[in-house]
């Protein structure tokens, strides 16, 4: 199992790039099902999850390549005859990642069946299925759980309104695309905004879907007959984006992330500038210049364009740091605050009550042997082994491998001491 060590070493300084989005690859790999035919996605990220979804996909019936050398981000993807896709995702891979339930939608919408696993994925509290559930009976699917495995009929699904209890962006998704193959119109009602969902509706109109309102709470979708194969390059990560602009702000440093999209990040850019910190758009990218020590700041996770609960904990980590006192309210997941404890073996002041953290400042940071809880939370401890004095090891970051592509490689491009080792 490997295990990444972070001494502190000073500023981080030079240029870094962000690869391509996690959560907008996932689903979009997904959405081949969708079509017939050679299907080419760019700009696809080396993650252990994007390897997991062509799994599953590989489990269906689809052959996979991801092209070698300097086209090593290109994947290509075949989807054969509806008679040899075998409708089913197996509990072995299922239980590895949650976005392997995107392929629900697409199966039940194209085949005529699915039969998922129950999801697995990061211990990060509570995240059923039922609103994608809720989607799919409402667009005329036959729903039965049994097993362990959620399994879904229909002969050809038929447009309705869908108004979700509560904004989930892999249930928009799922429904979204089961939609794009149903009888009549659809609309999505109380929809996730996030700009991986756009990215997602965009892909599909590529392919001849008819989707209008994605970035909106209500997206609407005229079923068409058939879809056909495409090649799209995936929008850069911007929770990658996020984590190094901060990976600069808790050095002191001085960094350009190139292939950045600020758009996707206004409420992460606001909060950085709150701290003190330097943020300016730079030709395709993010510079951020952080001053000697940031301010403390309040922070609350909404859904997007709220402040993201997938930066939640790296700017925790950050806040450390800071002079003055902070207080950080997750509002998405009830189990967000596991890397509290780890944080605090290496010398951070910081107290919970339910979804409410209090970070106390300036206490300083010592480097210490901690443990990965979940993607984010892995990201988080790196993060403050930047900064802490000593040597910091993270133990368990096949979660960090997850959602980041060679982090430690462009870390250390900036000057970080850090590597990865292999532990017993």
């Amino acid at each position: 199992m490997d295990a990444i060590v972070v001494k502190g070493n000073g500023p981080l300084e030079g240029e870094t790039y962000a690869s391509g989005a996690k959560n907008a690859a996932l689903p979009i790999l997904a959405s081949a099902l969708l079509a017939q035919g050679e299907h080419q996605f760019r700009n696809v990220p080396g993650l252990a999850d994007v390897h997991t979804m062509l799994q599953v996909l590989g489990a269906l019936g689809c052959d996979s390549q991801r092209l070698s050398g300097k086209s090593k981000n290109v994947v290509q993807i075949h989807v054969p005859a509806p008679g040899k896709v075998l409708p089913e995702a197996p509990y072995d891979l299922v239980k590895t990642m949650r976005a392997s339930v995107l392929v629900l939608g697409p199966l039940v919408a194209r085949y005529g069946r699915a039969r998922v696993s129950m999801p697995g994925g990061c211990a990060i509290g509570a995240r059923p299925i039922d609103q994608h559930l809720k989607g799919l009976k409402a667009l005329g699917a036959e729903i039965e759980l049994t097993e362990g495995y959620v399994e879904a009929r229909a002969k050809r699904l038929k447009g309705a309104t869908i108004t979700f209890d509560l904004v989930t962006v892999t249930g928009t998704e799922n429904v979204l695309m089961a939609a794009v193959l149903a009888k009549g119109r659809t609309l999505i009602e109380n929809a996730a905004k996030e700009p991986e969902v756009e990215e997602l509706a965009r892909v599909l109109n590529k392919m001849g879907a008819r989707i209008s309102g994605a970035g909106s709470d209500v997206i609407t979708v005229d079923g068409v007959d058939a879809l056909h194969p495409v090649d799209h390059a995936i929008i850069s990560d911007r929770i990658e984006t996020g984590t190094l602009l901060v990976a600069a702000a808790i050095t002191g440093g001085n960094v350009l992330v190139r292939h950045a999209v600020p758009e996707h990040l206004e409420a992460v850019i606001q909060k950085l500038r709150q701290t003190g910190c330097t943020v300016t758009s730079e030709g395709d990218g993010i510079r951020l210049k952080a001053p000697a020590r940031v301010q403390a700041v309040d922070i609350k996770t909404h859904e997007h364009p709220g402040f993201p609960t997938d930066m939640q904990a790296q700017l925790m980590a950050l806040l450390t740091t800071a002079q003055g006192t902070s207080v950080i309210t997750e509002n998405i997941f009830e189990n967000r605050f596991m890397h509290v404890a780890e944080l605090r073996r290496m010398g951070a002041d910081i107290t919970t009550d339910g979804h409410t953290a209090v970070v106390r400042g300036g206490a300083g940071l010592s480097g210490a042997p901690v443990m990965a809880t979940d993607l984010r939370a892995s990201a988080s401890l790196v993060l403050a082994g930047l900064r802490a004095e000593g040597k910091t090891t993270v133990s368990r970051v096949y979660h960090l491998d997850r959602g980041y592509e060679q982090l430690e490689k462009k870390l250390k491009g900036l000057g970080a001491n850090v590597r990865r080792i292999k532990e017993r």
